[in-house]
């Protein structure tokens, strides 16, 4: 058994891991985790008791709860969802006190299926992996949470039942487990003994004392020295207290205790762990064994899960990517290039609202470096790394759409053809041989802009129909970029990335830093 302490990449809140599963050993955390079996069976050990868990179903893993997978088919494939309790309890008062539980055979079918739906989709957006997609993830995995409040949510009372609808036994005693872990993981610095929980409880200490002894495979007394030495761990990691004080504040009545129970769970003394790990230490890993699913199976496996979310999926990923190489060791050939959509841009007031992203980049006068129909990238040298600056300009449309734009003759059949187009593309911009420190200024023109602007002019130029002020101000503001800036230091090759929906623009200005 090993308090597992998860670690989140990225900034982001949220782990998933999405394997072929052949052990995964007794462990608990603080977060909380949620099971779903893509495909095959697996063998779910949870607190006393073990579960079945076939293609499909989900089931939620409390935080503190004691738990062990293992693979109950091969080919199995089993999706892990984590989330941090650190984030999303400064977000949901009762989060914190709430035991989830999910049960197939009795949840209504509805919320059950709006609940795996929301998994799923935590999982394409990581997959995807699209412009922004962080926002993406963290917002549906609010929303989920919201779900699994609302509609799967227990409260533990204070003599230890569970209220909240139909609710199985082993349920029942897996909350009164994790109300027991929470304690114990709470105050374990504190003087524990099993009466004292006992009576909390209302439960007999034998009885008491059976159930840890099953859940856990540790006598009470047994886990509480394993969560001080545990929580002990950290303070050798993260601190240069003495460890005597160490073992008096994690609850050792005293430092012989201490060392015996540290010895016995690290292999070694208090002192050599931290000679051994200096201060970085090592993590608490639980050793698992499984096998990385490939994306291109995990998609196949949500497919046959979710093929409406599948098909939301292929939409947005059917258009991506288009891929810009800029070398800037090498002069620009204008030989075999398409050209930018000049000819659109200039069309005068039809386009004006379209073209504004294009005319601030003329507005430069800087060489081009590369092109094509909908990007094109320009600096102020025409080889070599820029001196100063470099600029890049992209646009969600191609050569077939130019076409059909240059043949509307009004304001009003632009705004037509521009409401009808709904897809999107992501930009990847690849710019190799540039050194140094960036500013990176970035303008994007969405298709709510663009449509927005239209419509000012249209109102304008036509009806010259007179408004309020707050209609103008509501109007002034949907024309309004998004204006975003950051920092970049880069030694030798830079990627940046654009994802647009409609007709929409982004200019990106990139400015040496004295």
């Amino acid at each position: 058994m090993k308090k597992e302490r998860i670690f989140y990449k990225d900034e982001l809140p949220v782990n998933v891991l999405v394997a072929e599963m052949e052990s995964y050993p007794f462990h608990f955390h603080e977060d909380l985790e949620i099971l779903y079996v893509l495909e095959g069976k697996i063998v779910l050990r949870c607190g006393a008791y073990t579960y079945h868990l076939r293609a499909g179903d989900a089931f939620v893993i409390n935080a503190n709860e004691l738990h062990h997978i293992k693979a109950g088919s091969s080919n199995n494939m089993l999706m892990i969802l984590q989330m941090s309790s650190a984030y999303f309890n400064e977000y949901y008062e009762t989060l914190k006190g709430s035991f989830f539980m999910i049960d197939p055979e009795k949840d209504p079918p509805r919320e059950l299926e709006i609940v795996k739906k929301l998994i799923g989709r935590i999982m394409l957006e990581i997959l995807q992996k699209g412009y922004g997609y962080e926002e993406k993830v963290i917002e549906t995995t609010h929303n989920l949470i919201s779900v699994l409040l609302s509609d799967f949510s227990y409260t533990i009372t204070a003599d230890g039942k569970l209220v909240g609808g139909a609710i199985r036994s082993d349920r029942i005693l897996a909350a009164r487990l994790c109300k027991i872990m929470s304690l114990i993981c709470t105050q374990y610095g504190n003087k524990l003994t099993l009466n004292s929980i006992a009576e909390a409880e209302g439960l007999s200490i034998y009885y008491l004392s059976h159930v840890i002894k099953d859940a856990a495979g540790l006598s009470f007394q047994e886990l509480l020295n394993y969560i001080r030495v545990e929580e002990s761990e950290m303070l050798l990691k993260n601190s240069d207290k003495k460890v005597s004080v160490i073992a008096a504040e994690t609850g050792f009545s005293a430092v012989r205790y201490y060392i015996k129970h540290f010895e016995h769970w690290y292999g070694m003394t208090p002192a050599e762990y931290r000679k051994r790990y200096g201060e970085a230490g090592r993590p608490a890993t639980v050793e698992a064994s499984y096998v990385k699913s490939d994306p291109m199976a995990i998609e196949d496996a949500l497919k046959k899960q979710h093929i409406e979310l599948y098909r939301e999926y292929l939409n947005i990923r059917k258009c991506l990517p288009i891929i810009v190489e800029v070398d800037l060791s090498k002069p620009f050939s204008a030989e075999g290039k398409p050209r930018f959509a000049d000819r659109l841009m200039e069309r005068g007031e039809i386009t004006r609202p379209l073209a504004r992203p294009y005319k601030l980049l003329k507005s430069l006068r800087e060489n081009v470096r590369e092109r094509g129909v909908n990007f094109i990238v320009t600096a102020d040298t025409d080889i070599g790394e820029c001196k100063k600056s470099m600029s890049i300009l992209v646009y969600n449309f191609n050569d077939a759409m130019c076409s059909d734009f240059l043949t509307a003759q009004s304001k009003e059949k632009m705004l037509e053809k521009i409401d009808a187009y709904n897809e999107s593309t992501e930009f990847l911009i690849r710019i190799s041989d540039l050194f140094g420190d960036f500013r990176i200024s970035r303008y994007k023109l969405s298709s709510e802009n663009i449509r927005c602007a239209y419509e000012e002019a249209i109102n304008q130029s036509g009806k010259n129909i007179a408004v309020g002020k707050r209609q103008t101000i509501v109007s002034n503001w949907s024309t309004l970029p998004d204006i975003r800036f950051d920092n970049v230091t880069t030694m030798g090759n830079l990627s940046l990335r654009s994802t647009l929906k409609g007709i929409s623009g982004e200019l990106i200005l990139i400015d040496r830093l004295d």
